[in-house]
């Protein structure tokens, strides 16, 4: 990966006016970058911007295919003997003990202890909907989880009808998100999961928390998991975009090792389809670690009958393929690190643009955040104002994808939010 050649000014601007790499100390620790995330160029053209979609988008504008996942299609559709074969209910095993290893280690105590059950999902809120189903089975079983479901305030939307669909009927909040301040407020979410009932259910993200991109640190997740061990509670950890956050399967799954290695029973829902560029095969996965885990498997076999019978081979191979090969993790590891460097630029830029309009408030948070989304902390009014003035349209709660960002309409949506802010 190059870096431009051009010369930059004290701003972060090159002498074409492009901006360029900043000496602000958001842009430390990025590798050099590719040429066409160094040289932005602004678009007089503009006239809509969507930042709402669910994908990884490239610099052109376009859902995103990795090189060497484009390359391992080529070949399997010109290989004669490749003949795939539907898996079977609980899918690719090849791919579930690939996904448990990359997720908790392969020396985890769980894997070696077999507690450990994986199954591939078709998608990532078949795995959610798995997992709910499973644990309320478990519960009439055992009774060991009869509280409520909790869910971080805010939350994908999606979250609470899946577990109403799985039969759950007392959902319930926590603070997470503080608009005020920004970011995480521990001591509410501390507060709201010390009162809630013995043996309740906690959604936590372990990274890429949707809709903020705000993460909790590994020094908040000791508090965290201390407090649902003292009060018997279970957790529900969601890896929406896993890879996707530092540019690390492992480190993105830090909180979920973390769990593990303190002998917590957890539910674990994956997806495999954003650090793969594997929208359209949807894969994901379901990690339950439990002492009860064979009769998790024969339950989550008959649920699976019922619901989708069985998974996708196509994109399950893929990935398996990839994990088994070390060249082919080094390469794929090297791509995926390359879109979160993109998406880390994205938003230091962007911040960068936002304070020399002299938008008014702080924009700290845009670089603190991580992963495809951002909450910016806009009113409902303003938000209003950028899709009916501006016909910029984000998702809900002012959170953007990160990655539908590029040269054609950074200045465009950063003049947007200045205008939102500033116009009476």
């Amino acid at each position: 990966m190059r870096q431009t050649n051009s010369s930059m000014d004290a701003k972060g601007v090159n002498h074409r006016g492009d901006p360029g790499v900043s000496t602000d100390k958001h842009f430390a620790g990025l590798s050099p970058l590719p040429r066409q995330l160094s040289a932005f160029k602004k678009d007089s053209q503009v006239k809509k911007v969507h930042l709402a979609g669910r994908e990884y988008y490239s610099e052109d504008g376009n859902t995103y295919e990795l090189r060497l996942i484009g390359k391992i299609k080529q070949q399997l559709n010109s290989d004669p003997t490749f003949r795939p074969e539907y898996p079977s209910p609980l899918g690719l095993r090849d791919f579930t003990q690939k996904a448990a290893e990359v997720t908790l280690g392969r020396n985890s105590r769980a894997i070696l202890e077999r507690q450990v059950l994986g199954v591939q999902t078709p998608g990532f809120s078949a795995a959610v909907r798995l997992g709910a189903e499973l644990l309320r089975r478990l519960n009439s079983s055992t009774g060991a989880w009869r509280g409520p479901v909790y869910l971080s305030s805010p939350c994908d939307d999606s979250l609470a009808g899946i577990f109403q669909a799985a039969g759950y009927r007392d959902i319930r909040g926590y603070y997470y998100w503080d608009d005020k301040q920004r970011g995480i407020c521990l001591e509410r979410l501390l507060g709201d999961l010390d009162t809630a009932p013995e043996r309740s259910v906690v959604v936590l993200s372990a990274s890429a928390h949707y809709p903020t991109g705000a993460d909790l640190c590994q020094s908040q997740w000791a508090v965290i998991a201390q407090l649902i061990t003292k009060r018997k509670l279970f957790p529900f950890l969601l890896l929406p975009a896993q890879g996707l956050s530092y540019g690390d399967l492992e480190q993105d799954a830090w909180a979920v090792q973390y769990c593990a290695s303190r002998g917590m029973e957890l539910i674990c829902t994956q997806s495999f389809s954003h650090c793969f560029g594997l929208y359209g095969e949807a894969v994901g996965h379901l990690l339950c670690i439990s002492k009860h885990t064979s009769f998790l498997q024969s339950e989550a076999d008959q649920i699976v009958r019922s619901l989708w019978a069985e998974p996708s081979a196509a994109g399950a191979h893929i990935v398996a393929t990839v994990f088994n090969n070390p060249a082919h993790f080094v390469e794929w590891h090297d791509e995926m690190q390359h879109m979160v460097e993109r998406c880390m630029l994205i938003r230091a830029v962007l911040k960068e643009k936002l304070r020399l309009l002299g938008t008014p408030g702080c924009w700290d948070h845009l670089t603190e955040q991580h992963g495809l989304f951002c909450r910016i902390g806009l009113s409902d009014q303003q938000i209003e104002f950028l899709s009916s003035r501006r016909h910029m349209y984000m998702l809900p709660s002012s959170c953007l994808n990160v990655s539908a960002i590029n040269g054609c309409n950074l200045d465009y949506i950063a003049e947007s939010i200045h205008q939102a802010l500033t116009t009476p």
